[in-house]
Parts: structure tokens; C-alpha cells; sequence
């Protein structure tokens, strides 16, 4: 029998229990606080405490706390990269973010899904597709990422767009759900 985290894993459906889903969830949010808690005067101890939650953090990335995951390993911060405060990063899928990238305040990059049916909604399954920025990107304020979507090399998302497909690089764009309005460069 294949477990939930094998499951999760493998992108199929899966519900979010199980020994191996709780212990690696209770391990996250034990993480979690402990980089949530980490003093600005100690700029150190706070990238440790941000190391250990993530699966990986480039050179010269900075993160504000608060951050919150579920699982922290899924995600993985390119080089030279600012998240500020309060974003919201679900990593029941991979997260990749490149190099150089920008993240708002209260940005949200959600990689979970769930069933449109009510049945197996109301049963507790569940998804996730990853997401994935390329290098530049800049997420303004508020952003919200599903499940699934990337988003090319220096491309700009205006504060509150959703972003429900892919964009590609070198764009501008905003609103809900998020359309290019202009090509840079």
C-alpha cells in the first residue's frame, strides 16, 4: 500500500495524514517558529534557522519574517533574493525561485489543490502542482500564485494580481486573474 506521502509525492491525490505527513508537518512547524521567533540582531542565527526550515537558500538571500510552509524542504531560494514580511509559501509541491527575485509583502504561492467535486473534497483529498519563478521575477504586494503556474525570467506582477497560468518572461502584468498589459524591454 502506497502511503499518503508517496502519494503527495507523486502528485496524485492524497490526504494529508498519516505518521510520515504528521511527523514531517511537526517538524516544519517546530522550524517554522524557530525562524519566526529569530532576533534581527542576530542576522546569523536567523539564516541558520531559515536553512534548516528550507530546502535550500542561495547566497545573499534575505527573508522577513514571518514566513509561513507547510513542509520547507519543497522550497528553494535561488541566490541574492528578498521575501519580505508575512508571505505564505504552501510547498506540498515544489517551489523553485530564482535568482535575483523580489517578493512583496503578504505574498502567497499556493501549490495545493483540491477536488472541484464535493465527494472527494468533503473525503479530505487533495493535490499540489509546484511553481516555479524564474530569475528577476518581482512579485508586488498581496500576489497570489497557484498551483502549477510559472512565471519567466524578469517578469513583473503587479500588488494583487492572481496568478492563475503561466506568463512568460519578460512582462508586466496585473489583476485578477492576472494578464500581461505590456512586454519590458
Amino acid at each position: 500500500m502506497t502511503s499518503m506521502k508517496d502519494r503527495m509525492l507523486a502528485g496524485e491525490l492524497y490526504r494529508a495524514e498519516g505518521p510520515e505527513l504528521t511527523a514531517d508537518l511537526d517538524l516544519a512547524a517546530r522550524r517554522n517558529e524557530a525562524f519566526n521567533r529569530s532576533s534581527a540582531t542576530d542576522p546569523q542565527a536567523r539564516l541558520a534557522a531559515l536553512r534548516e526550515l528550507l530546502g535550500s537558500v542561495g547566497e545573499d538571500t534575505v527573508v522577513r519574517p514571518p514566513l509561513h510552509c507547510d513542509y520547507g524542504w519543497h522550497i528553494h531560494l535561488g541566490p541574492r533574493g528578498f521575501v519580505n514580511f508575512n508571505a505564505v509559501f504552501l510547498d506540498v509541491a515544489p517551489i523553485t525561485i530564482g535568482a535575483d527575485v523580489q517578493i512583496g509583502p503578504n505574498v502567497q504561492l499556493l501549490t495545493a489543490t483540491h477536488p472541484v467535486d464535493p465527494e472527494p473534497r468533503r473525503q479530505k483529498w487533495e493535490a499540489a502542482q509546484p511553481i516555479t519563478l524564474g530569475d528577476n521575477v518581482w512579485l508586488g504586494g498581496g500576489v497570489i500564485v497557484l498551483a502549477g503556474v510559472t512565471i519567466g525570467d524578469n517578469t513583473v506582477v503587479g500588488a494583487g494580481a492572481v496568478v492563475t497560468r503561466d506568463l512568460p518572461a519578460n512582462v508586466v502584468a496585473v489583476g485578477n486573474p492576472a494578464r500581461v498589459v505590456r512586454t519590458i524591454g
